[in-house]
């Protein structure tokens, strides 16, 4: 639909122009925004939209060619393939020419797709290189947390943000018939860069020492896009704040894309009640997965949106791993954030929302198109259904899935326990899983109770070592934690 068609008050950018009683209700929606998000409006940028991974890596490719100060460059996933080499080759490439580049890889998204011996040239080069959040002995469950970023700053010019990995999977296999990975990004040139480096440095200097090398001027206004760059930290939540808060501005349409929804029942809530008040809420997800109970957790909590008028759609390609929304064409997010509790309170995630017509156009146009390539669910008896046949490819994806679902599991059987509220259909069929699961684990404790003894008494063990250690270690050994901004030994 046209963008000029949509005229809700979700923009700040251009409250000179309408009647004062509407510019406050603009100034009042832009102050509850920036506090919901944790980050200011930023205005005269430009900005470009990346669709699927061959656009990104070009893109990225000739801006790290391009380079001539500094590179920064933090992923999730950087494979030892393909794509991976020829973005280490252009990185030692920079480093030898004098360029400062600094690279920060998630320890986990990481693990099994490259190892030591891929990031040795590019230390050996003088690249900096840092694995975020390592296992340590005195953090049992502090790997958890995972750094989830997709981002990109060179020379201080021009950034990226996306969610796109450095990894050749994201361009499909056409020798097999596997599709390119569906996945957005944007390019971003102006004042906004300055808090996409910001967001690097600080990350950086969670690890260790921070960069040495300044960073550029903040770049002037070229451009007319207002937007904001939103990156979050562990437990605090932002990016759901501003999710649930987009869920109740919009007032006429609300299109989102989420690699792994896993939705809560506040946020299903909110989306039903904006639903319910006439606005056309449609979720665009894949059509696949590689883990099935993943999976079958995942499309349980898609009956309570069908029934509240939420359309919902499957992606009919490999994987549709974009984390977008645009609401009343004003408005749109692109980014690392997943709709599940993984992303809004465990991992470190980055996005930039834009509040700008022209955008959100290209946002609404590009979910048309995408819903070319989907089958719409429909509810038919007691679980949805599809009403065209999908082609199925089992293909891998973030480990976020994992931990959200379990999040998921953890808070239905706990609600179920705990009769804090009426479950719906779809969450009783989780129910059988955690039940018979638990009767299995009680079986196993009756008949071989060593099973269960021995794994638990090294879990205390270990917790009561950690915590021992965390009280009695010397003050100028501690380390601080990698997702509260703090350095870590390396």
């Amino acid at each position: 639909m046209p963008a000029s068609a949509h005229t809700a008050p979700m923009s700040v950018a251009d409250s000179s122009t309408v009647h004062p009683p509407f510019a406050s209700l603009r100034l009042l929606a832009g102050q509850a925004l920036s506090r919901a998000a944790g980050a200011p409006l930023v205005g005269g940028n430009r900005v470009q939209l990346l669709i699927d991974g061959a656009a990104h890596f070009q893109a990225w490719a000739g801006l790290i060619e391009d380079a001539r100060h500094y590179v920064l460059l933090e992923n999730y996933i950087i494979a030892d393939d393909a794509v991976g080499r020829r973005f280490r080759d252009l990185l030692i490439a920079r480093a030898r020419a004098g360029v400062s580049v600094a690279l920060i890889h998630d320890w986990f998204g990481t693990l099994g797709n490259a190892g030591r011996a891929f990031f040795a040239p590019l230390r050996a080069a003088g690249v900096l290189v840092r694995a975020f959040n390592r296992p340590r002995v005195e953090s049992p469950l502090g790997w958890i947390g995972r750094d989830h970023r997709k981002l990109l700053v060179v020379d201080g010019q021009v950034g990226s943000i996306s969610g796109v990995c450095i990894a050749a999977k994201w361009l499909g296999d056409s020798a097999r018939g596997v599709a390119p990975w569906r996945d957005s990004g944007v390019l971003i040139a102006g004042p906004a860069v300055a808090d996409i480096e910001t967001a690097f440095r600080d990350s950086w200097a969670g690890l260790g020492a921070p960069l040495t090398f300044p960073a550029a001027p903040q770049r002037e206004a070229c451009g007319e896009v207002a937007l904001r760059v939103i990156a979050t930290l562990p437990a605090h939540g932002a990016m759901y704040r501003l999710d649930s808060l987009i869920a109740a501005m919009a007032t006429r349409s609300l299109w989102i894309s989420d690699a792994y929804f896993v939705g809560i029942p506040t946020y299903v809530r909110g989306l039903a009640a904006a639903a319910a008040d006439g606005v056309d809420v449609r979720l665009l997800v894949p059509g696949s997965n590689n883990l099935p109970a993943v999976g079958a957790l995942s499309r349980a909590g898609y009956r309570p949106l069908l029934e509240a008028g939420i359309r919902v759609f499957e992606w009919n390609g490999s994987m549709m791993h974009a984390k977008t929304a645009v609401a009343d064409g004003r408005w749109a997010r692109v980014g690392s954030s997943n709709l599940n509790l993984s992303s809004w309170l465990a991992n470190c995630e980055i996005d930039a929302a834009m509040e700008d017509t022209g955008f959100a156009g290209q946002m609404q146009e590009q979910y048309q198109r995408d819903l070319d390539n989907a089958t719409e669910l429909q509810l038919k008896g007691r679980r949805p259904q599809l009403q065209a046949p999908l082609a199925r490819n089992s293909r891998s994806g973030s480990s976020s899935r994992a931990a959200a679902s379990a999040l998921r599991l953890a808070n239905t059987v706990g609600a179920a326990i705990a009769n804090r509220r009426v479950l719906g259909n779809s969450e009783r069929g989780v129910l059988s899983v955690a039940g018979g699961a638990l009767v299995v684990l009680a079986v196993l404790g009756f008949w071989v109770p060593q099973l269960l003894a021995w794994p638990l008494a090294a879990l205390c063990a270990w917790l009561g070592l950690s915590l021992l250690w965390r009280r009695w270690r010397p003050p100028g050994r501690a380390r601080r934690d990698p997702t509260a901004g703090a350095p870590l030994e390396r």
